[in-house]
């Protein structure tokens, strides 16, 4: 990925009224965000639907000057910018209709990791709820010693996930309703600092951006679109966390919930979830690992199917079905590069492989050859 590309990437998301759906509708269409700028006036005979008022939006040079500005500040601060057409975008992020166009990451952690998990909870986290974080992710260090934690870095379930993890030795990753100029809450600014040790801080916002309260939602669909599953330790009636389970759901990603007593302000919402059947009700990190079979690697792998009898593979799946032959297991990303295969048009393509029994989707977001 060119530093012209990436910034002209940042600059389609500071082109007011276009937003992020349309942004990423020419991005797929197009394919470049350069040739977006660069093509403006032809983008109506380009992209179906495209009128003259964005192509006159498109026409923004102070949005130029913004991403070659936050670009700038990235090199300086050592910030990996991140497109959604580059193949260390996170996968499972990819997938989800919302996803940004840009990341911005200050880390050492592995986005693709092949297990991650969401936790988060209320910001008044109890003794209950702060012992769930610890001896929870102290028994997932023991039998899945390779997960990733997500959480928001906010007050409560959030940032005493964070310091679990940290402190067994798990990398984990802060997601931030703000740019990576700033730290919120400051209280935090020692977390955060040991967060990039072993981990790393993750945002979608430019410099500058204040964490006001939309940004939140925003953020929270992050964490969920990241993960594999989405942990709720503790909730009240409403609140963010039940925010973010929600979006997990509409990701078709898994949820869970710890259970509590029916009478605690702070467990209504878990409990909400469970009784609704919009969670699973874990009481253990064993719990936990079983529903997600995780501990199912030493399965038995069904004998390699003769590839003559897939009669019916279009030709672009015959492609596919060769990668994953010749690779091995790879994550979507992989195979858009080496496919050269734009990422909407692969998503249907494994989508018909999995329904003809040709593949099937790994922990991880990987794709593995039947």
């Amino acid at each position: 990925m060119t530093d012209e590309e990436i910034i002209a990437t940042i600059a389609l998301t500071q082109i007011p009224g276009v937003g992020l759906i349309g942004s990423r509708n020419l991005l797929n269409a197009v394919g470049s965000a350069k040739m977006i700028f660069s093509q403006r006036t032809k983008l109506p005979q380009m992209v179906p639907g495209i009128t003259p008022r964005v192509v006159e939006l498109l026409n923004c040079p102070l949005a130029f000057q913004k991403a070659e500005a936050e670009f700038v500040f990235a090199q300086k601060n050592h910030i990996t910018c991140l497109t959604i057409m580059d193949e260390a975008y996170p996968s499972r992020l990819r997938e989800c209709p919302d996803a940004p166009i840009v990341l911005f990451f200050k880390g050492r952690a592995e986005l693709n990791a092949m297990r991650v998990i969401a936790m988060v909870g209320t910001r008044n986290a109890t003794d209950y709820g702060q012992r769930i974080c610890c001896d929870f992710l102290a028994d997932l260090k023991t039998l899945c010693p390779d997960v990733l934690v997500m959480s928001g870095l906010a007050y409560g379930i959030d940032v005493h996930a964070h310091r679990a993890a940290l402190a067994n030795g798990l990398p984990t990753i802060g997601v931030l309703a703000h740019g990576l100029d700033r730290i919120y809450p400051s209280a935090h600014r020692k977390t955060a600092i040991d967060i990039l040790e072993n981990g790393g801080l993750l945002t979608e916002f430019v410099t500058g951006t204040n964490p006001d309260r939309q940004n939140f939602v925003k953020r929270n669909r992050i964490v969920a679109g990241m993960s594999d599953a989405t942990i709720v330790v503790e909730s009240a009636v409403k609140g963010g966390a039940l925010i973010t389970a929600d979006i997990a759901q509409s990701y078709h990603r898994d949820c869970f919930a710890f259970p509590g007593r029916t009478m605690d302000e702070f467990s209504v919402g878990c409990n909400n979830l469970i009784k609704e059947n919009k969670a699973g009700l874990i009481l253990s990190a064993e719990d936990f690992v079983k529903a997600m079979c995780w501990d199912a690697e030493a399965q038995i792998i069904p004998a390699a199917v003769q590839r003559e009898l897939f009669v019916d593979l279009t030709e672009e799946e015959r492609v596919i079905v060769d990668l994953l032959q010749n690779n091995g297991d790879s994550q979507i990303n992989s195979l858009v590069v080496e496919a050269d295969i734009p990422v909407n048009k692969m998503n249907a393509i494994l989508f018909e492989l999995e329904m003809k029994g040709v593949i099937r989707v790994l922990a991880g977001g990987m794709y593995q050859l039947l």
